[in-house]
């Protein structure tokens, strides 16, 4: 999944970003909402430009971003913070944490996290994958509905190579390609066609060529995947466009996936949020739709749309985008990081509170940003760091 990797569909790759990859460290920067601790910068107050969190160090890989955020570094272990509703950071109790803490349930030898307000879920090196958090609605998966405060391994299920957290719904992928969703099937976002809850991990479809799917941490119930051929479905709740089939507003939900009517093979990484969704594509290009309050869409306008356009700025430079409550960020293969939309939290970065209908840098700047991901009003983001 080209989420933290550099992506090129050619060998003529730029050198200082190749080094950069493997080496694969760096520093772990926060900023937006800070109310519950979910800035792991040990207070409780919201920061509109980039601080690091209390934890410090520069061994991080990756980040997600939610007001229970996960942080995985690069020797294996996973670390935790932020607001703990039902046991959401994994550690043990339900007591928030304003610093990362380490979940040493399941060791150190993580590969990839995803999480939520209500439920975190990873995948260790072997393929295995582990749940927590809330499980009244079948989102754990074990066929229960009890809520775990500490990750919880599915049994025979040492075959997953991508998972994401949702609202209330899990997606992931298998190493066949095979595609499963599994917890409450709000909109239709299980994908099964049906309206009905799961409590344990159902496929998706016959096909065997799904690549990764996101589901929206927040917000509405939304998903969105790509296959290896390079196609992009969505799937969940239409009423803002985020489904990107032309569907405008009031629009009917789609309880299977379905292409954008954008169309296309060469898709290579989508983001969806509660209200809008974006992805790039493989020459480079950014694509983004949904609703557009605040210039979520960044296209300069506050139009909503329902079918993929590109924002202001164009570029075929874009190397990953990720999507939050009415706002998104995205990285340049430059390692520039660019942020638009809502920033009532100062979830753009930008050291104010002020609105942004176009793209924009944070007040770091700099060339050096890995991977950045957004929910809600909470922004992270990962800064290489040079041998």
């Amino acid at each position: 999944m080209p989420i933290n990797g550099f992506t090129s569909g050619g060998l003529d790759l730029d050198r200082t970003l190749v080094r950069r990859d493997f080496f694969q460290e760096g520093n772990l920067w926060v900023w937006g909402a800070g109310g519950a601790g979910e800035l792991g910068d040990n207070a409780i107050i919201h920061r509109s430009s980039p601080v690091q969190t209390v934890a410090g160090g520069n061994n991080w890989k990756e980040v997600t971003s939610n007001s229970s955020r996960f942080g995985l570094k690069t020797d294996g272990t996973l670390w935790s913070w932020g607001y703990n509703l039902y046991g959401s950071l994994g550690v043990g109790d339900v007591n928030r944490r304003s610093s990362p803490t380490l979940i040493t349930t399941g060791g150190s030898n993580w590969r990839q996290a995803s999480g939520t307000s209500a439920n975190g879920a990873a995948i260790d090196s072997g393929g295995g994958i582990w749940t927590w958090g809330r499980g009244d609605l079948g989102v754990l998966g074990d066929a229960t509905t009890i809520h775990r405060s500490t990750p919880l391994w599915l049994t025979s299920s040492n075959t997953w190579v991508q998972i994401s957290v949702g609202k209330l719904v899990i997606t992931g992928v298998k190493t066949d390609g095979t595609l499963w969703t599994w917890g409450k099937n709000y909109n239709g976002v299980i994908g099964d066609s049906t309206n009905s809850h799961r409590t344990i991990p159902t496929k998706i479809g016959l096909g065997t060529n799904w690549k990764y799917a996101v589901a929206a941490a927040s917000g509405t119930a939304a998903a969105a995947a790509i296959k290896t051929d390079g196609t992009l479905w969505t799937w969940g709740y239409a009423f803002y466009g985020q489904l990107g089939d032309n569907t405008s507003s009031g629009g009917t939900d789609k309880s299977s996936p379905v292409q954008t009517v954008a169309g296309g093979t060469n898709w290579v990484q989508v983001n969806i949020g509660g209200r809008s969704a974006a992805a790039t594509k493989t020459d480079g290009t950014l694509w983004v739709w949904g609703d557009n309050v605040n210039g979520g869409l960044g296209d300069n306008t506050v139009t909503p749309k329902s079918s993929p356009i590109q924002t202001i700025s164009g570029g075929t430079n874009w190397k990953q985008v990720a999507v939050g409550y009415g706002y998104m960020a995205a990285i340049k293969t430059d390692g520039t990081l660019w942020t638009w939309g809502l920033n009532g939290d100062g979830q753009l970065g930008t050291n104010d509170i002020a609105h942004r209908s176009s793209p924009v840098q944070t007040i770091m700047g700099g060339t050096n940003w890995k991977q950045v991901s957004a929910d809600f009003a909470y922004t992270a983001a990962i800064s290489y760091v040079d041998p």
